[in-house]
């Protein structure tokens, strides 16, 4: 399998290739040429760990079998997911949640930063880098810790994250502050995560800065979901609940199922789509959004405008204006990479573009789409409790209030990104219950009210130094770059 630039496509690069270099040269991202077809009957019976070998081989030609397995056996044991990996819950007739939070770092981002690490270090290997490699990170709050986790202490690896000051939750940044590790940084950027996320990619720009650090044997690479290797892990669990779901004779083997994704970077949907395209029986993908309802707005409309208020929400890891994921949909929907870097260009210059109406129409065909204001986040998280004694976290009571007001056809599986335990006092506020100011007694609280057990990663928390305090513009990221 290779790889080309959603901005020219000329270019052809292999699957190490892509996930060593992260960003394409032009500042495109990388994507696969074609979609590999995975006929989902193969995968009945099998364990996470086997279906995620049969996903990653298909995609990652140039990996060793041997390497593939043992490194999926790893990332996906029991002790690093409880047993969890995958996990389907059901809620109500016809309606599901995949629990994707029950991996070290307690959210969905664990599924491929646990393994991305392992596919970084075999694809330096295969692409004989001996040199350091560095990793910038803008983090709208998971991602951040999933990576420091991940590349922590590893060899010839360094990670420094950015993430908005005042726009994670408590837990979020107490993660990311008290993380370990001889090769980590974390700064807090003044601004939102898109400031963080436009300084991480002027540093991968400039042409400057990878010279100078070629000379001393560095290079910049990414764990964001614009690289290939954030991404590809992400379309095993789609996989692996619709062979639950039979497994459980909730649907028949063909059925087609909907997914309802709380989306902010396009990314975790966007695994849905290559899921769909290899095969797997899906109806539609619902984009769901918070009051930063920039994707909701380009779905129904077709014009991407990212000249708008920016809202701090309950749900902060979707607290995103401009979604990287969306270019390579586009791609995909167009084969026009001429075409995609001009959108791309517009919206850098004018903070907007508009697709043609058949692009729109194409792109409808699967995806659906919804937004909760903060009103309907507080009302779902209660609804869920009272009705079907479920409790949630605020970014998957998005996805529960978009599939409520969607007009399924089918099964509906909701993606469930990351524990309660981590917006302990938002939950707390949602179900009536007073909220203490810290963190850990609004965990505490919580867990008496519902009797479900604090994840012990956050209790640990408690005990842990706080290492990080440093906060920084979004235009010192460049300088950070060169001297970490």
């Amino acid at each position: 399998m290779h790889y080309t630039s959603t901005r020219n496509d000329t270019l052809s690069a292999s699957a190490s290739a892509a996930i060593l270099t992260g960003l394409a040269p032009d500042g495109g991202l990388f994507v696969p040429v074609s979609f590999p077809a995975l006929d989902v009957s193969t995968c009945y019976g099998l364990s996470y760990p086997e279906i995620a070998q049969k996903v990653l081989q298909l995609f990652l030609t140039d990996y060793d079998s041997a390497f593939l397995e043992n490194a999926v056996t790893q990332t996906y044991s029991a002790e690093n997911f409880g047993g969890k990996a995958g996990f389907v819950n059901k809620v109500s007739d016809d309606l599901f949640a995949l629990e994707l939070w029950h991996g070290p770092t307690c959210a969905f981002k664990d599924y491929a930063l646990q393994l991305m690490p392992k596919l970084l270090c075999e694809a330096k290997k295969l692409q004989k880098d001996n040199g350091i490699t560095k990793i910038l990170v803008a983090t709208s709050g998971d991602t951040g810790k999933a990576a420091l986790a991940g590349y922590a202490n590893l060899q010839g690896i360094k990670i420094a994250v950015f993430y908005p000051n005042d726009g994670t939750s408590a837990i979020q940044r107490l993660q990311m502050e008290t993380q370990e590790g001889n090769n980590v940084a974390v700064y807090a950027v003044n601004g939102n995560f898109d400031d963080a996320q436009r300084g991480v990619k002027r540093a991968f720009a400039a042409q400057n800065l990878a010279a100078d650090l070629a000379q001393k044997g560095e290079a910049l690479s990414s764990a964001n979901s614009i690289n290939w290797g954030r991404l590809v892990p992400q379309i095993v669990y789609y996989f692996y609940a619709y062979a639950q779901l039979v497994a459980k004779k909730e649907i028949e083997s063909g059925e087609r199922i909907s997914f309802c994704v709380p989306t902010g970077n396009f990314g975790d949907i966007l695994a849905g789509y290559y899921a769909k395209q290899m095969g797997l029986p899906i109806d539609k993908l619902i984009c769901a959004s918070n009051t930063n309802n920039v994707l909701t707005d380009f779905l129904e409309t077709g014009t991407y405008n990212a000249n708008r208020t920016f809202y701090k929400t309950s749900s902060p890891s979707m607290d995103i204006l401009v979604s990287s994921n969306l270019e390579r949909l586009l791609y995909h929907i167009t084969q026009n990479s001429v075409q995609v870097a001009a959108w791309m260009q517009q919206l850098a210059q004018e903070g907007t573009y508009t697709v043609a109406p058949e692009v729109l129409q194409k792109i409808q065909e699967t995806f659906d789409c919804g937004y909760a204001n903060e009103e309907d986040v507080s009302n779902q998280i209660a609804k869920q409790m009272v009705q079907n004694k479920y409790l949630c976290d605020p970014h998957t009571a998005v996805a529960f209030l978009v599939a409520e007001r969607t007009e399924l056809t089918a099964p509906c599986v909701v993606l469930s990104t990351a524990s309660p335990y981590k917006f302990a006092g938002d939950v707390l506020c949602a179900l009536g219950e007073p909220v203490p100011a810290d963190a850990f007694a609004a965990m505490q609280a919580l867990s008496e009210k519902t009797a479900l057990p604090i994840p012990q990663s956050l209790t640990d928390l408690q005990q842990k130094a706080v290492r990080f305090a440093h906060t920084i513009n979004p235009q010192d990221i460049l300088q950070i770059a060169r001297d970490f």
